[in-house]
Formats: structure tokens, sequence, C-alpha cells
């Protein structure tokens, strides 16, 4: 190629014109800052947590805690911005993690003193199978041999958990079930060690079309390893929540039709002639009744460890307690003479359940989650509108303590007592403010925030992409683990 000609070439620079030296431009404006003018915005981020995993790509919608290895957690979420983001979760073990050391008095004057990296957690196992976000999960109860996930999609997957010499786990699938349009939550059954009834590896679940199902899980038989033990219709509207007795023999569930059963899942009640007329209920109750109609549905149950009532929570703040029928502590007398001894107690026959005790309206928002203490007869109330409300179930469920700024004004989305901790004594919520607290209840009633005995934060919230949206704290409370709105997961310590 032949080079360009030195007359094509134009190497003057480019000058500007005369008339455009003399024109003026108008200044509409004024003067603008410049950036570097401007005054600083400071941001306090403040992260108390000892460890974190961030593997998840959006919200974390679930969590559970192993029964007997309470380091090894589980979390699920959905993953992506699609309208059906696929659903996905993650297991792994906490028992790394090194706590924070003490430190004197004499470090406190420092700022820096306390401050530890936060360790990153590595995941042991994915769960994947779901077309659709996870939102709920357990371990199996009493040994936690297996871990279920239930998904958006309607899917219920049920893996094997196993732990070799050094007491590493591992995860192994055992089947899956779709009988429902969407699962809502997941409850495992309680198995008392005397127990003769109730069977081991149950779990129930509640379906956005308003059914309740009871699976058992058994490898053993390949054929059938996920087998439904019970499936109940009679919620007309989204199942919402479900709660088991202590014992395991009942199963309370709630709906935003604003209806209550409590089922008799084994058939003891019914044995006993204790059922409603349907023969599978020993309390029914819905809207029809206006004594129980809840306008706006119910969103939140619980039953009192003692299986004397079941306290149930929906829009409005209202909350009501039903009494449940007693079966007594042995179903199955091992005489004759025990059986008379027996018939003239109040275990003969039982009592019949469905009595309305008490309609508590405390609080000014949706009842989102209850708790009753293992220790002492309290009952603890969350709700939209940021508060905490501790009832004495002794005493006609009088008001005790009301924490009205518990979350400020964002929503309490879980409250639970500690069991092995404080003597019942102490509460643990998280809210959408994204931050977890811990109370200590005793005290005079009406006491507020000062009851308040340990603070964590680390999540992002004020309705912002965050919030907590669940959390684990074992048997002693000594460490807890939260699902972030944000996508992370947390571990603090105590």
């Amino acid at each position: 190629m032949s080079a360009p000609h030195e007359d094509d070439v134009d190497d003057a620079p480019e000058m500007l014109d005369v008339e455009d030296a003399l024109e003026e431009i108008e200044d509409l404006e004024g003067d603008v800052a410049m950036d570097s003018d401007e005054e600083p915005v400071e941001i306090s981020i403040q992260n108390d947590s000892i460890a974190y995993f961030d593997g998840h790509k959006d919200s974390v919608f679930a969590i559970a805690q192993h029964p007997t290895q309470p380091t090894l957690i589980a979390t699920g979420g959905s993953e992506g911005d699609e309208d059906n983001a696929p659903g996905k979760g993650y297991v792994f073990d906490t028992s790394p993690v090194v706590g924070r050391p003490v430190l004197p008095p004499s470090y406190n004057a420092d700022p820096n003193a306390s401050r530890q990296k936060s360790t990153e957690l590595q995941p042991l196992f994915t769960i994947e199978g779901h077309t659709d976000s996870i939102n709920s999960l357990a371990f199996t109860l009493p040994r936690g041999e297996f871990l279920v996930s239930g998904g958006l999609d309607g899917k219920l997957r049920a893996y094997k958990v196993s732990f070799n010499a050094h007491n590493k786990a591992s995860f192994a699938f055992v089947a899956e079930a779709a009988e429902v349009p969407s699962i809502e939550w997941i409850a495992p059954c309680p198995v008392p060690s005397n127990s003769q009834t109730v069977v081991a590896n149950t779990i129930a679940l509640g379906a956005s079309d308003g059914s309740v199902w009871v699976y058992t899980i058994d490898p053993s038989d390949e054929s059938n390893p996920l087998q439904m033990v019970q499936s109940y219709f009679l919620h007309q509207e989204s199942c919402t929540a479900g709660a088991w007795s202590s014992d395991g023999r009942f199963l309370a569930t709630v709906s935003e039709d604003s209806s209550l059963y409590v089922w008799d899942v084994w058939g003891e009640a019914a044995a006993k002639g204790l059922t409603n007329d349907n023969g599978q209920t020993v309390v029914s109750l819905n809207s029809s009744d206006q004594r129980f109609a809840v306008e706006g549905g119910l969103y939140s149950v619980a039953i009192d460890p003692k299986i004397s009532f079941v306290a149930v929570g929906g829009a409005g703040g209202f909350i009501k307690i039903i009494s449940l029928p007693r079966l007594g502590v042995d179903s199955h007398p091992t005489s004759s003479k025990q059986s008379k001894k027996k018939a003239k107690g109040a275990d003969a026959g039982g009592s019949q359940g469905g009595t309305i005790l008490a309609d508590l309206h405390t609080q000014g928002d949706g009842i989102e989650t209850l708790s009753f203490s293992p220790n002492n007869p309290l009952l603890a109330a969350g709700s939209v509108d940021g508060s905490i409300v501790i009832y004495d179930t002794s005493r006609q469920f009088a008001v005790r303590k009301q924490i009205k700024d518990a979350h400020e004004e964002f929503s309490v989305v879980k409250v639970e007592f500690v069991p092995g901790l404080g003597d019942g004594w102490l509460l643990t919520s998280c809210g959408m403010d994204g931050v977890v607290r811990r109370w200590d209840v005793r005290g005079a009633a009406g006491a507020s925030t000062d009851s308040m005995v340990k603070e964590w934060k680390g999540h992002r919230g004020n309705g912002e992409l965050g919030g907590v949206l669940g959390f684990v704290q074992g048997s002693t409370g000594e460490r807890v683990a939260t699902a972030g709105d944000d996508s992370i997961v947390l571990l603090f310590e105590a």
C-alpha cells in the first residue's frame, strides 16, 4: 500500500474561530459546587458476628438446626431475581468457629481492642432439586436422622444425615413428594422417650391450598421411603402456621380463613371418644363462631408445654386462647387395676377441648409469632407493630410486660424463649430492623426496653432490602445463627 500524499496530511493544530472566542455563554444555573467541596457522608456499619456465610445469592427464608449436633445448621432461600427463582440451600458446620475472648476492663477504652475478623463459613452440602424458593427446613426428631426441605414449588425433599468417625456430617437424597402447589411451613414431630404411639422421623407441613400433610421417613422401605401418615383438607385458605404439642400427640394448624384445627394425628383422642364430629380433630373453630372470628386471618400458633391450651394470633393484634382435652399421661395402662384407678380421676375419658379461655388484644397489628416459656407460665407475642407483649398464663393471661419498641416500628418476625438459659426468663427476638435482641422478662409489669440484656447487629435493616427472617439458638442460647433478607447468614455469640 502506498504512503499517503503529503498534501492529504493536516498537521496544523485546530484553532478556535475568532467569532466563537467573542461569544459569551450566560450562566443560567449559577455556580455549582465541586464534588471535593461537598461534606462527606459518614456511614456507620456495625457487625457483631463471629462468623458469616454469604453463599446465598438472594434472601434467606429458612433456617434449621440439628437437634443433637447444634453446630450443624441448614439454610434455604432463592437464587436469583426472577419471579420463579430456583430454590437453593446449604448446610454448614459452625464448630470450628472460635469465640471472641473476654477482654479485661482496661481494653474498653480502645474501640478497636474487641474487634476480631469474622470467620467465613464453608458449606458442607448444597440443597438442590427445587424449582422455586426454599422457604422451610427441618431436621427430624428426636435424633436428626433426616433433613427435609420444602419449597414454593410444592416439593418436599428428604435427605439422610450420617456422621463418620470424626463426627463429620454427610447427606444423601432419600425421596421427594409433590402433592401441593406450595409449602408454607414444616414442623418436626416431638418424640418423648416413653411414647408408645408417636413415630420418630415424622414431620407435618402446611400448604398454600389449605391442606395439611403428615409424613414419616423410613428409608428401609425402598418402594415408599416417604410415607404419608395423614392428610387433612378442612382449611379453606392457605395454612399459615402449625405447631405440635410437646408429646407429639396433637398438631394445631391455623389459616388465612381464620380457622383453627387441632388434629388427633395418632388416633388416641378418637379411642377415648374426644374427637369432634369429623372424627379428625379435638378442636375445630372458624369464623362462623363470632366469638372466635378474626377478620384478616390467623398467622401464628403455639401449644403450652403442659398441653392445656393452644394460643393463636392473627390480624389486628388479636390472640385467642383455646382449651385442649386431656388424654392422660399413660395411654396404655399395664393392668386393669391401673385402668380402674384412672377411671376415677380427671384423666378418665379426658375433658372436651375447644373452650375459648381468653380473648387478648394488647397490640395494634398482626401477631406474627408466639412462644411459651418452657419453665414458667409465660406467653410471648411479637407483632407487626414492632412490639412484644409477655402474658402471665397463671393469672388469667394478664399482661406481665409490654415492650412497645422492641424492634422500633419494624415487624417482629420471631420470638423464642431460651430453654436452657436464665431459667426460662430469657427471650430472643428478631425483626425487620435487621437486629436480634435478647430480653430478661422478669421485673415490674410494663417495663420497656430496659429489660434488654443483649443486642446483635450485622444485617441490613430499616426496611431496605434487609431484616432478619429467622434464627436458631439451640437449647442453651450461647450462639445464635440468623437468616437474613440481605442474603447473609450470621453467627453471634452470647
